[in-house]
């Protein structure tokens, strides 16, 4: 079921933006154990995704808040396509690693989102992760492929549902295009110190990978987005301390 949905997400997608892929899967990886480290910029990034991966012929196991499993029809589909629950600032959420620890060590691909929510960095480069990432690369022996899209939030603003009918319907008009691109692995070797220092020395240089990732989507609006989302609530207190290398090559 998980399959097909992947493949009519490549029929629904293009009808409310033109989405273009960049980068590539090596075939080897394809079918995992591998995880997926993408950035969060918008609600639509999954759907986005999901039609993303399935052009790179991927399909991956997306690790998504509990919420989402609750809903009637939604969520019915989330557990039959197999997807990861994460039960957030509950007791159970301590259970999400474990989870998509056995799942990589059983060949699959993971997908999940570092930062742990869509990213609040005032100038939308991603944000400090959290170790959840690395841990599970730690404990599987996964590579991680960084994965970074741009321009989703055109599509559907940070408030959504809030004015969803509008935002839905200037997509359907204007088309926006929206980018994916799929780096090349992170080398996560040499990390040094406690169990702990190197999941932090991990994230670090996952993060950094989507940021170098993210460089060529976003070429001459390295700054300030040329589109602002003005929903989105600006939040400095998890911002890199360099936000991109794309930044300090420029």
């Amino acid at each position: 079921m998980w399959r097909a949905l992947l493949r009519f997400s490549r029929i629904l997608v293009p009808m409310f933006c033109r989405l273009r892929v960049s980068g590539e899967v090596p075939a080897e990886l394809r079918h995992g154990p591998l995880i997926l480290a993408a950035n969060h910029v918008s609600p639509v990034d999954p759907i986005v995704m999901t039609a993303a991966c399935s052009i790179a012929h991927v399909a991956p196991r997306f690790m998504a808040t509990g919420g989402l499993f609750d809903a009637p029809v939604a969520g019915w589909a989330m557990r039959k396509a197999g997807h990861l629950r994460v039960d957030r600032h509950t007791a159970q959420v301590a259970q999400a690693l474990p989870d998509a620890a056995e799942a990589l060590r059983a060949g699959s691909v993971v997908l999940v989102y570092p930062e742990g929510r869509i990213g609040l960095d005032p100038w939308m480069w991603p944000e400090r992760g959290k170790t959840g990432v690395a841990r599970m690369a730690a404990a599987s022996g996964a590579p991680v492929i960084p994965v970074a899209q741009w321009d989703t939030h055109r599509v559907l603003p940070y408030a959504a549902p809030v004015g969803l009918a509008k935002s839905v319907l200037l997509a359907l008009w204007h088309r926006p295009v929206v980018q994916v691109r799929f780096g090349e692995p992170v080398d996560l070797s040499g990390l040094t110190g406690t169990a702990g220092a190197q999941a932090m020395q991990a994230t670090d240089r996952i993060v950094e990978g989507i940021a170098r990732t993210l460089v060529p989507l976003r070429r001459d609006e390295l700054e300030t987005p040329l589109f602002v989302d003005t929903t989105r609530p600006p939040d400095t207190s998890r911002v890199r301390r360099t936000r991109s290398a794309g930044l300090e090559q420029r």
